[in-house]
């Protein structure tokens, strides 16, 4: 039997996604990430499911180990993987922000970049004609300007607590972020019977 695999993202996203899944009829309710389990099949559906790191679902997708997979914009902007992004799943909303000290006058020039997202953060200075240094960090960007490390952070936001807590604000909104269905380019042709009709009952579903 031929399956159409999806990879998913673990974390905030997974379990919109599976509520959206259940939505359009397909009961995923026992892929979790509690389970060790890491690929589910379903039979029932044609359907395989691929759980993995959210910044590993595009090189899945682009590599055609899965047809589909369910990414945040911040992760497809950041990587840019050759893949068709094909629907805006309204999940997992946030922003992807420029954040600056609460006291940090208007004027004062933004020198050092604190960021998991360097790719994101270069181009947006380079569009504006800013000429900034790119400091990536890989765990609390916010510790950047609290120790002196950067003058500012690009980051995803969601609620704005963290950034309260840590005496930052957002000065910019660079992208508005969600999650994304996203196809690779030999599996869109080749099941696209099977996949333009899940991607209807999604469209429907949203």
């Amino acid at each position: 039997m031929e399956f159409l695999t999806v990879a998913l993202s673990k974390g905030r996203i997974l379990g919109e996604t599976i509520e959206l899944f259940k939505r359009i009829k397909l009961n995923f309710d026992n892929v979790s990430e509690d389970s060790r389990k890491l690929v589910f099949e379903f039979k029932e559906y044609g359907m395989r499911l691929i759980l993995s790191k959210p910044s590993d679902v595009p090189t899945f997708v682009e590599h055609g180990v899965a047809d589909l997979g369910v990414a945040g914009k911040d992760v497809l902007l950041e990587d840019r993987k050759d893949v068709f992004e094909l629907l805006d799943l309204k999940l997992a909303r946030c922003r992807m922000v420029v954040a600056v000290p609460e006291d940090m006058d208007p004027s004062t020039p933004i020198y050092r970049i604190a960021t998991k997202y360097p790719h994101i953060a270069e181009g947006f200075f380079l569009k504006k004609a800013q000429p900034v240094e790119i400091i990536k960090l890989n765990g609390s960007v916010e510790l950047g300007p609290l120790l002196g490390l950067a003058d500012a952070i690009v980051d995803i936001v969601a609620t704005g607590h963290t950034l309260k807590e840590n005496h930052l604000k957002v000065q910019e909104v660079i992208y508005p972020i969600s999650a994304r269905l996203i196809a690779n380019q030999v599996s869109f042709r080749l099941k696209s019977g099977h996949i333009q009709e899940l991607l209807g009952k999604i469209k429907a579903a949203i």
